[in-house]
């Protein structure tokens, strides 16, 4: 492989995470998951935790800060617990809603997505402007490739790198929702995680369906979408969970049974319009903690119930709510 330039090393985790699906099929008998989940780390309700609210935790806080909870005390859990009550009544009506729950639930669960971002930030924002040009982005991912083209000529990075740039160029300008050629925090962040927002869904689709359709003929068949999770290096029989795919694949991915899958039914497949796991947990929050059954809560309610929401543990997130923490 042709050697790596100062100017290219910055991004090549991004780029190895960018190829990632491509790696994944060399692997014979991988099954890989298309389905987005933009709420990923939260996942379903186990039965058995309805006395120890580890969910609610979780839900509420975020994984891995609701492990360090209990190094607090419950009268400093609960005073934690009260200024993320203020910053969850978006209103300041003095209640906090279902829908402001369901929204704080989402941000938590997303905040892994921004601390990627403030990682690789400084990275790619050379001139320190609090923004990323597409030129900045460019020259940091491929800016060795292009100065130095002969090097790449006879290595497969040559074609990685000629398929990858229009492919990311075109995801900048979705994500560049003004049109000005440069990212904001949150412009990027839809760049990097195109699957988090609502935008930039077509994208996914598209780059999906390119990632898949190897005949070029804008359509996922049965064989192509089975090779996207499985490839054989020996002939044999396929695995159990390959014939089962086959069996979705027919009977509720091609829902026009054409054999074949367009960007509607791709959609449908990697977009599931399914539970809402945070809807789900912000009603039962509510419907726990509500004392006069107003379908809203008041501090003092959360506060009462403080052990669902928090537990008898606590947070190195306390020490962000004195922070101008973006994200959240």
């Amino acid at each position: 492989m042709a050697r790596l330039g100062p100017a290219l090393l910055p991004a090549l985790l991004l780029l190895l995470l960018l190829l990632w699906p491509r790696a994944l099929r060399a692997k014979p008998t991988v099954r890989k998951e298309r389905v987005v989940r933009p709420d990923s780390e939260l996942g379903e309700r186990p039965p058995e935790d309805n006395r120890s609210f580890q969910y609610d935790h979780e839900a509420f806080l975020g994984k891995e800060d609701s492990k360090t909870f209990d190094q607090l005390s419950s009268e400093e859990s609960k005073d934690r617990l009260g200024k993320i009550v203020d910053r969850i009544d978006n209103d300041g009506d003095g209640f906090v809603t279902t829908e402001e729950l369901k929204t704080w639930i989402k941000r938590v669960q997303k905040r892994y997505i921004y601390d990627n971002v403030a990682k690789v930030w400084k990275d790619y924002d050379r001139d320190k402007d609090d923004k990323i040009s597409w030129e900045e982005y460019k020259q940091a991912t491929y800016g060795y490739y292009l100065g130095n083209p002969a090097e790449f000529q006879d290595s497969s990075d040559h074609h990685t790198f000629k398929k990858m740039l229009p492919r990311d160029e075109r995801r900048f300008k979705a994500a560049d929702r003004d049109g000005d050629q440069t990212a904001t925090r949150e412009e990027f962040t839809a760049f990097l995680h195109p699957e988090e927002f609502e935008h930039m869904k077509e994208i996914v689709v598209l780059e999906t369906l390119e990632d898949i359709d190897k005949n070029g003929d804008g359509f996922v068949d049965q064989d192509e979408y089975i090779a996207d999770m499985f490839s054989h290096e020996e002939n044999g029989p396929e695995p159990d969970w390959v014939l089962s795919e086959r069996e979705q694949f027919t009977e509720f991915r091609d829902l026009n049974k054409d054999g074949k899958l367009d960007k509607d039914e791709i959609r449908h497949w990697i977009l599931p319009q399914d539970y809402d796991h945070a809807q789900a947990e912000a009603r039962h929050l509510v419907y726990e903690s509500d004392k006069n059954k107003d379908e809203k809560l008041t501090k003092e309610e959360i506060l009462e119930n403080w052990n669902m929401f928090v537990g008898s543990q606590a947070t190195n997130y306390g020490e962000d709510l004195t922070k101008n923490h973006d994200e959240l």
